[in-house]
């Protein structure tokens, strides 16, 4: 590979410079959400946005692209103020990226898909069945952003589902075991292999590999 050189995105049609733009940012989780209106209809929205805020309280969030045309699992989100995050994995990636046509808000796509609902308790939006890490979230702050239309949706995490060999004694939740997969930019998706776990970095300390 040769050496780097100058891109003018800028001369890119639109299609061409989202799909660079969108890659940029590296790896980005694969994550399914979960919704449901206050008819019981069901959504099921794929997305690659989804970042950590907080720890206490256990806070991530997601970006939403502009609401310029229907975004069905964000209305009923912002409706219902729950819903789940269901991690992709190998298995599930063909129909979980199916799940981001646009189906008309009548039609679930867990049925277009041939995902399966799963209700836990009396949480009110379902689960992917096939998703072995799963989250229930509580909305907690919507934040409209002016310089671009898009927004933000900051939920805490009430309830978290997972294999228990994934867990390890320090709380490192091991999801390359669960097959959780990454996408770069809008449709190339990936398996992981990691490299090392290193110890915390200190400034008289050079840091050393961790057991896991």
């Amino acid at each position: 590979m040769g050496p780097s050189e100058s891109i003018d995105f800028n001369s890119f049609n639109k299609r061409a410079r989202a799909s660079l733009i969108n890659s940029l940012s590296g790896f980005k989780s694969a994550n399914l959400i979960g919704t449901t209106d206050s008819q019981g209809q069901t959504n099921l929205t794929v997305v690659s946005s989804a970042f950590h805020l907080g720890a206490d309280p256990a806070l991530i969030g997601i970006v939403f692209r502009p609401h310029s045309v229907p975004r069905h699992g964000l209305e009923n989100l912002l409706e219902g103020r729950v819903f789940t995050l269901n991690h992709m994995n190998p298995d599930i990636l063909e129909k979980g990226h199916q799940c981001s046509a646009r189906y008309p808000k009548e039609i679930s796509e867990f049925e277009a898909t041939g995902l399966t609902e799963m209700w836990r308790e009396d949480f009110k939006a379902p689960f992917v069945k096939e998703s072995l890490i799963q989250m229930a979230l509580e909305l907690a702050q919507h934040i409209p952003l002016e310089i671009n239309g898009t927004e933000i949706v900051i939920a805490e995490i009430k309830q978290l589902y997972a294999p228990p060999e994934c867990l390890q004694e320090d709380g490192y939740l091991d999801i390359e075991k669960a097959q959780t997969i990454c996408v770069s930019g809008l449709d190339s998706y990936h398996k992981t292999q990691r490299i090392d776990r290193l110890s915390y970095a200190k400034p008289d300390s050079w840091p050393s590999p961790l057991k896991s």
